[in-house]
Order: C-alpha cells, then sequence, then structure tokens
C-alpha cells in the first residue's frame, strides 16, 4: 500500500518520520518544502500528484478551513480520489465538516477516516499515539497496519464524525486540566510552596491529572515541552468543541475557564507558543510570577 502525506508540519512530519523509519516510503506536500525533507518523505509538486500516488493518504492540517481546502480545491483530493482509496483525517476538525467530506468521497467510491490523534509530539516520535477513528470499519481494518507505523492504541469510534467528535471531548478535558493546572500551580509559587512538594501531593490525590503528571514535572525546570500544541490550536479545538456542544443541546459552563486562559494566553503574546506556556499568561497577570528560575526567551 503507498502512503501519501499532506500536511508534514508540527504533527505530520513527526508522524510521517516515523512511518519512514519503519522502513515505508512516503510521499509528502506541505506549503513549506524543507518540512518534506525533513521528515524524510519523497517530495510530491502538489496534493493532486500526493493523492494520484497513494493508495492511503493521510492528512495532517490545522483546521477545518485547510481540510476542506485540500480536499475540495481544483487540484485536490476529491478531484483525484478513486475508488478503494483510503483517505485518513488525522486533523482536529468540526464533525460536520467531516461528515460533509465523507459523503462526497464516498461517491468517488473511496473512503474518509477521520482520526483525531492524542499523545502530543512526544508520543509522536515515539511512535506511541492513541487514535480515535470514526467511518468504514472495514476500511480502516485496511489501512490499519499504516496507522499502527506511528500508534500505540487505535480505537474505531463509530461512523464518519464519531473520531473527531471524541478528539474534541478528550480535548477539552485537556484544556480544562492544563488551564486549571496551570492556575493552581501559579498560587503555589506565590504562597512559597516547594512545587515538586505540590505536584507529589497532587498527583497522590484526587487532583491529579495528565497535566500534573506529565507536563508541569517539567516546566517547574524550565522546560516546556516544546513542540506541541499552539495556544492558538488549543483555543480553537475548545471553540470547536463549544460549537459541537450547542448544536447537541448540552450546556456547558466549564468552557468558560479554558477560552479565558488561553485567550488571554494568544493577547498576551504566546499565540504561536506551545500551550504549556497558558502558566506563563497567568503569571504575567499575576505579578510576574514563573514556576523557575530559568531564564525563558520573549514569546
Amino acid at each position: 500500500m503507498r502512503i501519501g502525506f499532506v500536511g508534514l508540519g508540527n504533527m505530520g512530519g513527526r508522524i510521517a518520520a516515523c512511518i519512514v523509519r519503519a522502513g515505508r516510503e512516503v510521499l509528502g506536500y506541505d506549503v513549506r518544502p524543507e518540512n518534506i525533507a525533513a521528515a524524510g518523505a519523497r517530495a510530491a509538486r502538489s496534493v493532486g500528484e500526493v493523492t494520484d500516488g497513494s493508495d492511503l493518504l493521510l492528512l495532517s492540517l490545522p483546521d477545518s478551513r485547510v481540510v476542506e481546502a485540500v480536499v475540495l480545491g481544483d487540484d485536490g483530493v476529491l478531484a483525484h480520489a478513486r475508488p478503494e482509496q483510503i483517505v485518513v483525517d488525522l486533523s482536529t476538525a468540526a464533525p460536520e465538516s467531516t461528515t460533509g467530506l465523507h459523503r462526497l468521497l464516498a461517491e468517488r467510491g473511496a473512503a474518509y477516516l477521520d482520526a483525531g490523534i492524542s499523545g502530543g509530539a512526544a508520543a509522536a516520535e515515539k511512535a506511541a499515539l492513541t487514535l480515535m477513528v470514526g467511518g468504514d470499519a472495514t476500511a480502516l481494518d485496511r489501512a490499519r497496519p499504516a496507522l499502527d507505523l506511528f500508534s500505540a492504541n487505535i480505537f474505531h469510534c463509530g461512523p464518519s464524525g464519531a473520531g473527531h467528535t471524541v478528539k474534541l471531548l478528550n480535548n477539552f478535558l485537556n484544556a480544562i486540566a492544563l488551564s486549571a493546572t496551570a492556575e493552581v500551580m501559579v498560587a503555589g509559587k506565590k504562597s512559597g510552596l516547594d512545587l515538586e512538594t505540590l505536584l507529589a501531593v497532587l498527583n497522590a490525590s484526587s487532583g491529579v491529572n495528565f497535566a500534573t503528571l506529565n507536563r508541569f514535572p517539567k516546566i517547574i525546570q524550565g522546560d516546556y515541552l516544546k513542540g506541541g500544541l499552539t495556544n492558538t490550536l488549543m483555543l480553537k479545538d475548545v471553540n470547536l468543541y463549544v460549537e459541537l456542544v450547542a448544536r447537541l443541546g448540552v450546556v456547558s459552563p466549564n468552557s468558560a475557564g479554558p477560552l479565558a486562559s488561553f485567550g488571554l494566553a494568544r493577547a498576551l503574546g504566546y499565540a504561536d507558543e506551545i500551550s504549556n506556556t497558558v502558566v506563563d499568561a497567568l503569571g504575567d497577570l499575576s505579578g510576574g510570577v514563573r514556576l523557575h528560575t530559568k531564564e525563558e526567551p520573549a514569546p
């Protein structure tokens, strides 16, 4: 099965590199040609060329607007799609957009799987991502050998759109945990607490979460784990969640916190920094607090 890839940026490049390290060739296209070379992929000149040259096409793009442009453009995926081809969208996208693209590609005989990913840059580099997939189960079975090259867990979540829906639900909880823990850690610092001890207590108590376990032990040492989701993209994901639950008729009183926190981070100049820097944005407005003594360059 020939593998193509569109979008070899922060996550896509790491995923493509995993596939290449496993001994498979990847035909890639990105608006930044240097990203293709960095991932070890063979360069294509267009989205259409990648689509023509692949049986399994992976997409890793910033949002639904870009996904739609790549799929529906004049020389896009849809124009070149063919029967039995599988397109796997690894982006975090609006489920409503996803199901629309699924229907259009199905008319061409191609399968469209929405595969939200979790684990961040570190898991991508170790081929240990979690995939939450929506779409045809048979198509997923055919794609699984390639997806296994960069994933530790693959869950079939239901029909088209289900994977991206689960991804938004997961990312919302991630945003809650990260922004709330950032606030707590700033308060701990201003209280004069030893932050390693504070984290040890949290991780042995009911406040434990992914951020206390995996993010803040590094952050308090000055390591922000750069390379992951930016504040801009985190805010985008929370907004997608809010739109989703509004369509479902689900109230969301808890969305105000992460919307405010990551919106604040964007406004204070951390837009394109990893979302872990939300703690610095909160620190800025709390008297210039930093959790560590290591000097960080200004964003």
